[in-house]
């Protein structure tokens, strides 16, 4: 995990926005954009690797490509709010691995999930059989997307 008192310079902001946009980058190109020789910059890497800065890698899937055609936004409201209820929750949508993202809100809806399925008919059979069924459950909301106009990954890392 990453320690709030750790200072980023400009060549660590440089390092981790070329990054962000492309994680096969080759340490020689990542250490030019840098202005940095290619072994310090691999140490650089490697460090913020190790202060939580650096995640992990993923490549960028085309989910229609895959066969998901389908990407909804399930609110889900719970009966009970206590910590351990929570945390069964958390741990239980861990587990299926339609739902690609899980987010505990403030407010109305307890969580948000993002869920992608082949079609309409198997996220309602997720949401029936699985979602809806799951202890501590009180009700859920589905919004299907129509079109996904930004979809970028991290966070904006100022370059200045």
């Amino acid at each position: 995990m990453n320690d709030a008192r750790v200072k980023l310079d400009q060549i660590d902001r440089r390092i981790l926005h070329d990054l962000q946009d492309d994680g096969r980058i080759t340490n020689v190109e990542l250490a030019r954009r840098a202005g940095i020789s290619a072994p310090p910059c691999l140490r650089r890497v490697r460090a913020l690797e190790e202060a939580g800065f650096i995640q992990g890698y993923h490549g960028n899937l085309d989910a229609r490509a895959l066969g998901f055609n389908v990407t909804v936004f399930a609110h889900v409201g719970l009966k009970s709010q206590a910590e351990s209820d929570l945390d069964a929750f958390e741990k239980l949508v861990k587990s299926w691995p339609q739902v690609r993202e899980c987010h505990m809100l403030a407010g109305e809806t307890d969580f948000l999930l993002k869920v992608v399925a082949p079609d309409w008919e198997e996220y309602q059979t997720f949401l029936t059989t699985q979602l809806t069924a799951a202890d501590n459950v009180s009700h859920v909301k589905s919004a299907l997307s129509v079109r996904t106009t930004k979809q970028l990954p991290g966070v904006p890392i100022d370059l200045d």
